[in-house]
């Protein structure tokens, strides 16, 4: 069949045919039964015919997914074997080899961001001298591995004193737990784990030298580069690729500590965790199977698993429900009916403006309303399309949500998580309606391979006969299907839960989350502005971040999907409020005392060293900031309509306005070096 046909009409005789031999091994039975001349015979029969009577059921069942499936199969025997119904349940009616490509591609740009970030980045927050050292996080995850396995083993002491166990099942169960191995994998992997309990899943165990992880941050970012942009070249990936992106990503969201606390981390590592199953073993081949010929019948290539796509829906579909759920449940009246002002405030109060903002927050209020009711058809109601059985509703779903996540990317920098939730809704649209609807340059980008063209050429002329499933590929799809069935029972009770959690997992090894965004919305943006002095009395001198308002007269930039995480971080402990829920503020004002290259590089500049360059001298300890302290402004887009401008020469119009509310830290006097290193040294 080619892709996007309906399915071949199978022969009304055929059909009948199948039914006649379901009737006969019934009547077959009963003949059996009539004829029995003991009790063991008849109840034998009993027994055929209970199976005769399911298996009708089964036939009836099986008739309609081997003809939902694959036409092919209609001619097989009712009574199927176990490969043909695993292959017939596995096997997509149709084709996503193209979409699959454009899937890895798009899957890459978004990883070459989030590694790029890493690289340029990881130093100055979780690096040796970072904010948040990664091996702070690392010795608590072994100390509570230590104490665990302590307590494990007095209870096994205690166990072998009160307890024999009788069952040799038992016997076997604790011989393997307690087998070396096992040991070994509790010590060193198992009972590290995080402050929930959760086993802290990174690569960076493997470093001898806890006090010297630069050089492997830096590697980590290297590699994840490296294979990033092996994906988007190629368009291709087999498991190991994608199982090395994932345990990279896993690598640093597990030491990441704040800056990697985001929903959108867990979200990009449970889907790298899904496409493992998308992709095949070992090839490279992004058409694995496929013969390549001009002429003739060319073999199709292996169709991508079904049940790995259908997955790979439903997480769209709970992350979408799930973002429109929190915002209809949570205390903010602002997206309810009879208010529906949230987007009146949304542009100017998200984290990282961008250009375009501006222009969007000053559109007219009929908009802004428009906007909530569309925001809640697109994540309440058009998230249901995604799992309907019928194509084209698909395909409506699917590119309802590109185009509402593509207009999220143009009215503000929300780092990749907008680039990321297109990903998995490319898996609504076939290689049919690629090919229809992309023109010959976007394929040529989007979807070329020095195999794409003949594989088009020979899915238009029908010369192409697909493969099937292998019978392993098939059972290895199904347990997953399974597995993230399972793991999702909770995600489902929490979305229907009246308190939801926002960002979450519920299972240890994080493979499987809940998501939401933007359940409350703040009417007002408070920025909090850092400035130090060398003498109590001033001259005080602000920092100036590289994306974060700031500088009144300053644009804001298009980063997107490239991200700030200490920019967003001042964001989210503005709106948390008091200091004790940041304590990371400590230590990024120690160090910015400090005047620490690591950290300083995180910003836009470091105001006294550009004092210094000013006056053509180098720099020592008696010219860094003795006291420091965080100043809280009220900041609002300048309205160029009914702004005042002023009139003197020369002089811009400024983008923000700001207004002085209050100090944020410390509530009154300044800071120096030695009372904040007690704060973080916990004295």
């Amino acid at each position: 069949i080619s892709p996007g046909r309906s399915m071949m009409t199978i022969p009304k005789a055929k059909l009948m045919r199948t039914r006649h031999q379901v009737q006969s091994l019934s009547l077959n039975a009963m003949r059996a039964y009539s004829s029995g001349h003991n009790d063991a015979s008849r109840t034998r029969c009993r027994r055929l015919m209970k199976v005769r009577k399911r298996a009708k059921t089964v036939a009836v069942a099986i008739a309609s997914l081997l003809l939902a499936t694959k036409p092919a199969f209609a001619e097989a025997s009712i009574i199927s074997s176990a490969s043909e119904i695993l292959n017939s349940a596995t096997t997509p009616k149709y084709s996503y080899n193209l979409t699959r490509i454009l899937f890895l591609r798009l899957l890459a740009i978004v990883y070459t961001a989030a590694f790029s970030v890493a690289k340029f980045q990881n130093k100055g927050l979780i690096g040796d001298r970072g904010i948040t050292p990664a091996r702070k996080i690392l010795d608590a995850a072994e100390a509570r591995g230590k104490s665990k396995s302590d307590r494990r083993k007095e209870w096994i002491e205690e166990r072998k004193q009160y307890s024999t166990p009788n069952n040799i099942l038992d016997r076997c169960k604790n011989i393997i737990l307690d087998s070396a191995p096992m040991n070994v994998f509790r010590d060193k992997f198992w009972h590290r784990s995080d402050r929930m309990d959760r086993p802290l899943v990174t690569l960076l165990w493997l470093a001898r030298d806890r006090n010297n992880l630069n050089p492997w941050l830096d590697r980590l970012a290297n590699v994840g580069l490296f294979l990033s942009t092996v994906m988007l070249a190629t368009g291709s990936a087999n498991f190991f690729l994608i199982l090395g992106l994932w345990l990279i990503q896993r690598s640093l969201m597990s030491v990441g500590g704040p800056w990697y606390g985001y929903g959108w981390e867990p979200q990009l590592a449970e889907l790298t965790f899904h496409a493992l199953f998308l992709v095949p073993l070992l090839s490279m081949n992004p058409f694995f199977g496929y013969s390549g010929l001009s002429s003739g019948n060319a073999m199709g290539a292996y169709p991508v698993p079904i049940l790995a796509v259908w997955v790979i829906r439903w997480y769209l579909f709970k992350i979408m429900i799930g973002a429109g759920l929190i915002k209809v449940k949570s205390s903010d009246q602002k997206w309810k009916p009879g208010n529906m002002s949230a987007m009146d405030y949304f542009y100017e109060t998200q984290p990282v403006p961008n250009p375009f903002t501006r222009y969007f927050h000053y559109m007219p209020k009929a908009w802004h309303r428009f906007e909530v009711w569309s925001n809640h058809f697109v994540e309440l109601v058009a998230p249901f399309l995604l799992l309907m059985p019928f194509q084209n509703l698909r395909i409506a779903g699917g590119l309802i949500q590109i185009m509402f996540q593509t207009i999220l990317i143009s009215s503000g920098n929300l780092s990749f998580l907008n680039w990321l939730t297109i990903v998995p809704a490319i898996f609504c649209l076939d290689d049919a309606f690629l090919i229809r609807n992309l023109p010959n340059a976007l394929q040529k980008i989007a979807l070329g391979t020095p195999a794409t063209q003949s594989y088009i050429q020979n899915i238009a002329s029908g010369t192409i006969s697909m493969r099937q499933t292998p019978i392993t590929r098939a059972f290895v799809s199904l347990s997953f299907f399974l597995l993230m069935a399972k793991l999702n029972k909770k995600v489902i009770q929490n979305l229907l839960s009246r308190p939801q959690l926002m960002n979450g997992s519920f299972d240890k090894l994080r493979l499987c989350g809940t998501y939401g965004a933007f359940g409350v919305v703040s009417e007002e943006r408070v920025e909090l502005i850092i400035e130090s002095a060398r003498n109590i009395n001033g001259p005080w001198k602000e920092y100036q971040f590289k994306v974060k308002p700031g500088d009144v007269h300053r644009r804001p930039r298009w980063i997107s999907p490239y991200h700030h995480r200490i920019d967003w971080q001042m964001w989210i402990a503005s709106a948390t409020g008091r200091v004790e829920r940041s304590p990371w503020i400590y230590s990024l004002l120690l160090k910015l005392l400090r005047r620490e290259k690591d950290v300083t590089g995180l910003l836009e500049s470091d105001p006294w060293e550009v004092d210094l360059s000013s006056e053509g001298r180098a720099g020592d300890d008696s010219d860094a900031p003795k006291y420091i302290r965080i100043e809280k402004y009220r900041y609002k887009f300048y309205d160029m309509k009914n702004g005042t401008i002023s009139n003197d020469v020369g002089e811009r119009a400024p983008y923000w306005i700001r207004e002085r509310v209050g100090r944020y830290f410390p509530r009154e006097g300044v800071v120096t070096a030695d009372m904040l290193e007690d704060l973080v040294k916990g004295r």
